[in-house]
């Protein structure tokens, strides 16, 4: 399928689709107001300048996104893709694909997700990747058959949980978004020194499989933070001459990375292993958030579950404290600074509709 986005090349298309960033704000104010909204609560020493910069910079990544969409299809061959893709310490997370245990990929809405995928199976790990079908069919249609022809086999989050557990039986690895928010029943695990809502059932999946959790993401790299070609940075990978690949939209430089892994052996002894496996990959993916804050889809509604106390009014729980206070890398300061926002955010849920 050949689109005028094709026509114009994806350098082009890019730059395009940045320019509508800056004029999205007065289109949209309100999505644009809940952007500057989180960015200010996740940074709260950033000046407004810096806040209003990241929030457009969030929406140029959302455009540049749908380029991407488009063009990964032909840029990522087996050819071409070392020539747009950097593997960074990815070293523990190819062993634990060689190794004989299901294995799960997290990511959450930094950098591009989708290129996980696309990586892993461009490295000869064929995997299930669980999204949500575009609801125009022959669009849908046409993105299924060609992340499939590429390895990358594309399974419909309505049915996700009756074939993921068959996956990782099978020793298939899946890979998930995991940033979404759990709804009021969720876990609610620290993001960012706030509560959010995380979903219990990819904790519950991985318990049930005793899988190998890996955390990682695809990072867009500029001009300034671009690795020389043919930097592998990575143990298991001898250097390539990446030079030799010439592709006329080279422009696509991505750095692929393992941010946390863990397994059974961490969380069995812990005194609540779902929440602790939960937390975990949360606070990886605030750690990926962190690494590329321009990268991170802060139009989202991350906060906007809250847990049962604060709606209701009832002062913050013993049990929920000791779980904060059972988790290795949370500090007494850390555990407070959660309890404190979220007896502020109990007395005030009108954000919560924004």
């Amino acid at each position: 399928m050949t689109t005028p986005m094709h026509l114009a090349g994806y350098e082009r298309s890019a730059r395009w689709a940045r320019g509508f960033a800056q004029v999205y704000p007065r289109i949209s104010p309100s999505r644009f107001a809940r952007a500057v909204h989180n960015l200010r609560d996740a940074y709260p020493a950033w000046s407004d300048d810096q806040i209003h910069q990241y929030a457009l910079h969030s929406y140029e990544h959302l455009f540049q996104l749908a380029a991407e969409f488009v063009f990964i299809p032909r840029l990522m061959t087996l050819e071409s893709c070392m020539k747009h893709l950097t593997f960074t310490d990815i070293s523990t997370g190819v062993r634990a694909l060689l190794s004989d245990r299901p294995v799960i990929l997290l990511s959450g809405h930094v950098g591009n997700w989708e290129l996980i995928g696309y990586s892993m199976s461009m490295l000869g790990f064929p995997m299930h990747a669980i999204y949500r079908p575009i609801d125009l069919r022959p669009l849908d249609d046409w993105v299924y058959s060609v992340r499939k022809r590429r390895g990358l086999t594309l399974v419909s989050k309505f049915g996700a949980m009756k074939v993921m557990p068959g996956c990782l039986e099978r020793r298939e690895p899946i890979g998930l978004v995991a940033d979404q928010s759990g709804g009021d029943r969720g876990v609610f695990t620290p993001f960012f020194g706030r509560l959010t809502s995380t979903y219990k059932s990819i904790g519950l999946l991985a318990m049930q499989s005793r899988a190998t959790i890996v955390c990682g993401y695809a990072r867009r790299l500029g001009a300034q933070n671009a690795p020389p070609p043919g930097a592998w940075q990575n143990s298991l990978m001898e250097p390539v001459e990446l030079a030799r690949f010439e592709h006329p939209d080279a422009g696509l430089r991505m750095s692929v990375e393992v941010v946390d892994m863990y397994g059974p052996e961490d969380w069995e002894n812990q005194p609540d292993p779902l929440y602790y496996l939960t937390a975990r990959y949360r606070r990886a993916i605030e750690m990926m958030v962190r690494r590329a804050p321009d990268q991170y889809f802060w139009m989202h509604r991350v906060w906007r579950s809250r847990p049962a106390h604060e709606r209701h009014g009832k002062p913050f729980p013993q049990a929920l404290k000791d779980k904060l206070r059972s988790l290795p890398w949370m500090t007494d300061a850390d555990v407070e600074a959660v309890i404190d926002r979220s007896e502020r955010d109990a007395k005030d849920l009108s954000w919560t509709k924004r």
